[in-house]
């Protein structure tokens, strides 16, 4: 009887999860029970993770980049991979790379020079020229399923001007972000990711391990993903004393002043010196170094862990004098409020560059001198990326409002927090969602599901941010705080250092609100809605005012019914998106107390596209 009720209830979800479209690569995942209808990885589910190794050596004068490295891969899956297909996303600088856009000459290089290239000790000539942001190697012997196997490859590639995501900064200062080849994501609902990076999308790899270190000449600061493993070997007494400090401390730290930094009292006084860096089960790892930057740092205390919270930046910028600062707020905000997980990693670092662009526990961010707010909100927003994608291992490319949105909504409720609800409207509204509201091209109103790397122009942007962001705020609006917390809880437990696709968001988001939320999903993710509401008809009798609300455009948003009376007073009623469940008409008669002189709907910073028939005047 208990293994027929089991059944009966995983069949029922199952038909529940199909109310929904699912690609046929994704239901292959589900019927293959890599992935379940209850939301959780399936029985089967697995992914192929990497220990990399890898000594990286900066010629400063030259620009170049050159490293070596180790991969301990393991082919967790089922499969026997007969090909190893391999990634620099820094050859998108090559001229014969597919780019999303229009580059300037000074982006251009020759890219990777691939020196050596071995797979369990047997090597391979290739020729790099060949090679794209993806490149395919095909086997002599397979890649056993669940075995290990081990890499290696030598390589160099010249820096390019920065082109916003890394590069050369100023003649003294580097950001060295995707400065290594990598193995690919083989996963379970794609086999190899073979997408190439065309310079907009963003990424998706593997969960890996990482020892890295770093030569670089006396004087340059290397600033890295992970733990600092030798400061002692690198730093001069001073400077290692004030750097320990910060470990600790929840004061600001200027390890690093402008005097300090001129007058080379710095780092040892070695001709060349190399720091070591190590990162745990982690997508990525970044690094930058400069002989010009002045360095501050601190640290917040979490439950279970102190972060160590860094900023590299020229010396009199003013917002950037803010960052750990603001980096602190942030941490403790988004560990305690929303999402109100603990910050998932140790350090947390800012580096003053064009990008405003989020890599595993350090930003590249633009300074904004004039506008603090603007660019504390950037803060904001790339400490969320954090969390999504870099704990939970969305896959960005194709699927950009994982992450993107997220971190969107989250900028939103922690911008409530610092600059009260009156100012963070506007400038949300004004810097996010009129961008959206404004432009009625097609390709605005593409469904949020469409695969990112399938779009282009503002729809892309529209797709990845603001859609999701605002869907996801109206999920906590018809949930409720505490019910949306706690799903959201759910579905980050479950995924957490995983590849969640969409499918899994909706499927464990419906078991941890115990509500079949497919309706809504439907609603925001499958279609080619947009927000537009209008009061259809108002019909005030006595003490009761009778309104007809159509959803014209047809996203399912929260809204507000604000009553003026002739004596100037008014009330407000709130509607969650519940009432949009069953159609896209909505009834409501609401009690009056005295004359009514107009009603107006109000969706806050759910803009409305025709806000002119939003007003009924009596």
């Amino acid at each position: 009887m208990t293994a027929f009720i089991g059944l009966f209830l995983l069949f029922s979800n199952f038909v529940f999860a199909q109310e929904l479209y699912f690609p046929r690569n994704i239901a292959a995942a589900y019927k293959n029970e890599t992935r379940s209808p209850d939301g959780k990885p399936g029985k089967y589910y697995w992914q192929n993770t990497g220990n990399y190794a890898i000594d990286f050596r900066v010629d400063t004068e030259k620009k170049i980049i050159y490293g070596k490295e180790t991969i301990q891969y393991q082919n967790n899956s089922p499969d026997a991979l007969k090909t190893l297909v391999l990634r620099f996303v820094n050859n998108v600088h090559k001229p014969t790379s597919p780019r999303a856009s229009k580059v300037s000459p000074e982006f251009l290089s020759e890219g990777l020079k691939l020196k050596s290239l071995s797979v369990n000790g047997e090597k391979y000539e290739v020729n790099s020229e060949e090679w794209d942001t993806v490149f395919e190697l095909k086997l002599n012997k397979p890649l056993q399923a669940k075995s290990t196997s081990e890499v290696k490859m030598e390589w160099e590639f010249p820096l390019s001007q920065e082109s916003g995501r890394e590069g050369i900064i100023d003649e003294n200062t580097f950001f060295c972000a995707y400065a290594y080849p990598r193995i690919s994501v083989y996963d379970d609902y794609n086999g190899w990711d073979r997408l190439p990076h065309n310079g907009r999308q963003e990424f998706y790899n593997d969960f890996n391990n990482y020892k890295v270190s770093i030569t670089a000449p006396k004087n340059f600061v290397v600033y890295a993903t992970g733990i600092f493993q030798n400061p002692e070997e690198v730093l001069q007494p001073a400077i290692l004393e004030k750097f320990r400090k910060s470990l600790t401390s929840n004061q600001i730290i200027h390890v690093a002043t402008e005097e300090e930094v001129q007058n080379h009292k710095i780092t040892a006084q070695n001709d060349f010196n190399t720091w070591k860096f190590t990162a745990e089960n982690i997508s990525d790892f970044t690094f930058g170094l400069s002989s010009s930057y002045i360095w501050d740092a601190s640290s917040v205390l979490l439950d279970s862990k102190r972060v160590s919270t860094q900023a590299a930046y020229k010396a009199g910028t003013p917002d950037f004098e803010k960052y750990v600062e603001w980096k602190n707020y942030s941490i403790k905000y988004f560990s305690t409020q929303w999402p109100g997980f603990e910050y998932p990693f140790p350090t947390m670092t800012a580096f003053q560059g064009f990008a405003d662009m989020e890599y595993p526990m350090m930003v590249n961010d633009t300074a904004i001198p004039d506008n603090f707010a603007d660019s504390r909100q950037t803060v904001d927003h790339e400490i969320a990326h954090m969390y999504f994608p870099f704990m939970m291992g969305t896959n960005e490319t194709r699927y950009a409002f994982m992450d993107e949105g997220w971190a969107t909504a989250f900028e939103y409720l922690i911008g409530e927090a610092e600059n009260g609800k009156e100012f963070n409207d506007e400038m949300f509204t004004d810097f996010r969602v009129k961008r959206y509201t404004n432009d009625t091209s097609a390709e605005e109103d593409q469904p949020i599901i469409s695969m990112s790397s399938q779009l282009s122009g503002m729809g892309y942007g529209s797709n990845a941010y603001i859609k999701p962001a605002l869907a996801y705020l109206a999920l906590k609006d018809m949930l409720g705080d505490k019910l949306f917390k706690n799903t959201l809880h759910y579905y980050m437990n479950l995924w957490k250092g995983k590849h969640p696709t969409p499918w899994d968001f909706f499927n464990s988001f419906n078991a941890g609100s115990a509500q079949n939320l497919n309706w809504l999903w439907q609603n925001w993710f499958f279609s080619n809605h947009y927000i537009d509401l209008k009061i259809t008809s108002a019909k005030i009798s006595g003490k009761k005012a009778k309104f007809y609300v159509n959803n014209v455009g047809g996203f399912a948003i929260p809204f507000d019914v604000e009553i003026t009376y002739e004596d100037g007073t008014t009330f407000k009623k709130h509607f969650t998106p519940e009432v949009w469940k069953n159609g896209s008409t909505f009834k409501t008669t609401i009690p009056v107390k005295q004359k009514v002189s107009w009603v107006k709907i109000d969706g806050g910073i759910f803009m409305d596209f025709t806000p002119e028939d939003n007003i009924f005047k009596n």
